[in-house]
């Protein structure tokens, strides 16, 4: 769904998945210097909005996501996933309940999937589930910003900032009194320096939710029963995730930042080395410099020289091996 921001001046748009929405207004650091001082905003509207309805919402969706859910807080947010049989990440929600709605926005083109899912296990449940990304756009305030949400729009509140539900019709007129707006690189950039993964980046077919540190902030491991439960319990109890999350420091002096998917090889075996892992996001920091998240084998020595691609590379442990 096209933003109706892309209009601003300097819009750039964003490519793949984000299409939709802007990369950047034209200067980069100057769009993250802003959001680290907890001014403008991100546009996300190209994200998916799914509601969820009905007396028995959260003791529903308790039995179906990863997280502890069915005594949620009014206005608490939260994340959360579906996982398949085996345990693999299938879909991510990130989540607030209004007292009447659990409202969750959920990656560009999976909304359709997760409530066909959904809608499979409703049952005898008194629930209904919508999708509202026709009706609803996203819009991400920064961590420190004192900017007052419209009234009447849901605020999902965390430590990174807050994501606002807004009425879709009112994006450009929010816009125009909210900015500067970042675009969505300077977003990326700080979701990759706060070590936050991301569904369809840092996940594959086969990922787990060990292997990126999901383990306390969307997987509640003393609640009961859900599809993939098995898979947490034995390798949180008997065991270590094959792969494991790493925030890489990348050379400087590359012009160009190795894409998503790039090879990850030990730069002591030169360039006949054996893939180790491959790069999930790549982004261009204001402080730091340009850093990456890469899923690697959990073997790999913390203290490891690592190439993506021609790119050298140090690691910072996220998940311990």
């Amino acid at each position: 769904m096209k933003s109706p921001l892309l209009t601003l001046p300097g819009a750039v748009p964003a490519e793949g998945v984000d299409e939709g929405v802007a990369a950047h207004y034209g200067d980069l650091f100057r769009e993250q210097r802003a959001l680290a001082d907890g001014a403008g905003f991100v546009d996300l509207s190209h994200r998916g909005v799914v509601a969820v309805t009905g007396a028995d919402r959260l003791s529903w969706l308790h039995l179906l996501l990863t997280q502890h859910v069915s005594e949620l807080p009014v206005g608490e947010a939260t994340e959360a996933l579906v996982l398949s049989a085996h345990g693999h990440i299938e879909h991510a929600l990130y989540l607030v309940d209004d007292g009447t709605t659990v409202w969750a926005h959920v990656e560009p083109g999976t909304a359709e999937a997760l409530i066909a899912y959904l809608e499979s296990m409703k049952f005898f449940y008194r629930v209904e589930v919508a999708d509202r990304t026709a009706e609803f756009a996203v819009v991400h305030l920064p961590a420190g910003s004192i900017a007052e949400p419209p009234e009447g729009a849901v605020v999902r509140e965390t430590a990174y900032g807050r994501d606002l539900f807004l009425p879709r019709a009112d994006l450009e007129s929010y816009a125009a009194t909210a900015g500067p707006a970042a675009g969505l690189l300077a977003y990326e950039a700080f979701r990759v320096e706060n070590h936050r993964p991301r569904l369809g980046f840092e996940t594959d077919h086969r990922t787990i939710p060990h292997e990126l540190g999901w383990i306390g902030t969307a997987v509640h491991l003393q609640k009961g029963c859900y599809r993939g439960q098995e898979t947490v319990a034995r390798v949180q109890n008997l065991g270590k995730p094959p792969r494991r999350l790493v925030f890489l420091h990348l050379d400087g002096s590359d012009v160009h930042l190795p894409p998503h998917g790039t090879e990850i090889r030990l730069a002591d075996d030169g360039e006949d080395g054996r893939r180790i892992g491959f790069v999930t996001t790549s982004a261009r920091h204001h402080e730091l410099g340009p850093v990456a998240l890469a899923l690697v084998k959990r073997n790999v020595p913390v203290d490891a020289r690592l190439v993506a691609g021609d790119t050298a590379a140090a690691q910072e442990v996220i998940v311990e091996p």
